[in-house]
């Protein structure tokens, strides 16, 4: 997508050969700047500090801190405790995972000194990978806005509700929730996109409208809790979220407050899409209440606030009384009998297995832990 009239991907090596460079997302939208990554440390602090966030984008850069980690160390210990220092960055998202499985099983057979450049590769295999899931993603969902667009007046708007930032600032390129909108944009279809704000961490607000913006695509910011308002006056036509882990049965974990909203478009007859790539489904489980684990992070993120002063500063602030302690779990779970479709890289899928395995029928065999 592109920034100012230029193309970006979030995640690329650095032109020196022994870096990485990302877009630190911590500093937008009142800034735009590019982050090196030189080490192991770096690659971890950057997933754990969500400067990179996005089940998508956390498993491209953990694949890419795999090869940071193998150019200093590539003994079969490096490479444990590489893959033991990213998996515990970010717990939830199943892609940090996949990535991190896909380069023990890459790098263990290989002799040592084979490894860093086997881990390059890798990861530039996982980031273009992403890139082709997305832009299907979006397609698949191109296609449900066009049924949605069939049943308007001619020009009328299509006017969609996004939670988080499923966009391309999650992913490589593209985005998942994002990338139908995208396409359908670029396509001349009036499309309009209610922005949740996404507390506590605002990355509604902060980077699903940054990037919208930068795109050209109609949009306006709302707090979190106006979604059911809107769909109540029949001002929401669909939903669309991605997910950072789904289970073989449908259910998906998303960013806190999802739930809520599936619970409200369910009320409402709006139908609720979550763009899946299919890195993110989770095979191994099905009950995704009971087994997939929540991310408990700093109140902090709940007690202060970020934003830009009049004077043109970037300060943080504290909004709770001192005494007042603060919970925050940064995910929750929808329950696939909320959910209308998953929008896949194959197509739209019923949030089942049985709609999951119609589109990928190779899993069949995969059973649970």
């Amino acid at each position: 997508m592109k920034i100012d009239g230029k193309p970006h991907r979030t995640i690329w090596p650095g032109k020196d050969g022994v870096s990485v460079e990302i877009i630190d997302q911590t500093k937008l939208p009142h800034r735009f700047e590019i982050a090196r990554l030189e080490t192991l440390a770096d690659a971890a602090h950057a997933i754990k500090a969500m400067l990179v966030r996005g089940a998508p984008l956390i498993g491209a850069t953990a694949a890419y801190g795999m090869w940071l980690a193998m150019r200093a160390d590539a003994t079969d210990a490096g490479l444990s405790n590489a893959y033991d220092r990213l998996y515990e960055t970010r717990p939830t998202a199943v892609n940090l995972r996949w990535a991190l499985d896909a380069a023990r099983r890459k790098l263990k057979p290989l002799a040592p000194e084979a490894r860093a450049d086997a881990a390059f590769r890798l990861a530039g295999e996982i980031c273009d990978e992403d890139v082709g899931i997305n832009r299907a993603i979006g397609e698949a969902g191109l296609e449900v806005i066009k049924v949605i667009q069939a049943k308007k007046k001619p020009g009328e708007t299509i006017n969609i509700l996004t939670h988080c930032n499923a966009g391309w600032l999650a992913t490589v390129d593209w985005g998942t929730a994002t990338a139908p909108i995208y396409l359908a944009h670029d396509a001349g279809i009036p499309v309009h996109v209610w922005v949740d704000e996404t507390r506590p961490r605002n990355q509604g607000a902060s980077l699903t409208a940054w990037e919208l913006g930068n795109h050209g695509v109609p949009h306006m910011v709302i707090v979190d809790n106006a979604g059911g308002h809107y769909m109540q006056h029949g001002m929401v036509d669909m939903v669309i979220t991605g997910t950072d882990r789904t289970t073989r049965s449908g259910d998906v974990c998303n960013k806190i407050g999802t739930y809520l909203k599936a619970l409200a478009a369910h009320d409402n007859g709006v139908p609720f899409y979550v763009g899946l790539p299919s890195p993110t489904i989770d095979w191994t489980i099905s009950d995704g209440v009971r087994d997939i684990p929540i991310e408990e992070r700093s109140s902090k993120e709940v007690t202060e606030m970020t934003g830009r002063l009049p004077s043109g500063e970037v300060a943080t602030v504290t909004i709770t009384p001192e005494r007042s302690p603060a919970a925050n779990p940064a995910f929750d779970v929808t329950p696939a009998r909320l959910v209308t479709g998953l929008l896949t890289e194959r197509g739209c899928a019923e949030a089942s297995e049985e709609g999951l395995l119609k589109l990928f029928p190779e899993m069949q065999q995969v059973g649970e832990d």
